[in-house]
């Protein structure tokens, strides 16, 4: 996502590996910028939390 900023990010350690996080694996959740180490831990993120987010509406 080219429009969020790492300085902007609520974390600089990934939550999935421990790693400082990179602007190029940056998301937004429920108005926050959320950053991780990599792509693919970003989008096992957004996965999970998409997931989560769905059955706490149902």
């Amino acid at each position: 996502m080219a429009d969020l900023r790492l300085e902007d990010c609520v974390n600089d350690i990934c939550p999935w590996s421990g790693d400082p996080v990179v602007e190029d694996s940056l998301t937004l959740y429920k108005g926050a910028v959320v950053g991780f180490c990599n792509t693919g831990c970003r989008d096992k993120f957004e996965k999970a939390a998409s997931m989560f987010d769905a059955v706490l509406q149902d």
